[in-house]
């Protein structure tokens, strides 16, 4: 990540959006228990961790594609369906099993 993106996201007061997500109440529960061990107040921090380390990663990987990129919002420009799109990116790297 580019140092002026992660300065940015590091700034404690930026907004903020609430986003509503259901989860089976085990998960919940071992969300909990693990942010304990792992040092966090609560579960919903642990999860916030969890995202944000997971979309570092992400975009980490899409910097280093811009063609790829380019390639996806060219499809979605004309009009090729998310789930085709997010399939064939799937397959393309690996993380889709085809039968």
């Amino acid at each position: 990540m580019k140092i002026d993106k992660l300065k940015e996201r590091l700034r404690k007061d930026r907004p903020a959006m609430a986003v509503t997500l259901d989860l089976p109440e085990d998960v919940v529960r071992d969300l909990e228990r693990v942010a304990l061990h792992r040092g966090f107040t609560n579960g919903q921090a642990l999860m916030r961790a969890y995202v944000g380390q997971g979309l570092r990663t992400d975009l980490e990987q899409l910097d280093a594609t811009p063609e790829v990129v380019n390639l996806i919002a060219s499809l979605q420009r004309q009009g090729v369906a998310q789930e085709i799109i997010a399939n064939a990116v799937a397959e393309a790297t690996g993380q889709l099993v085809t039968a």
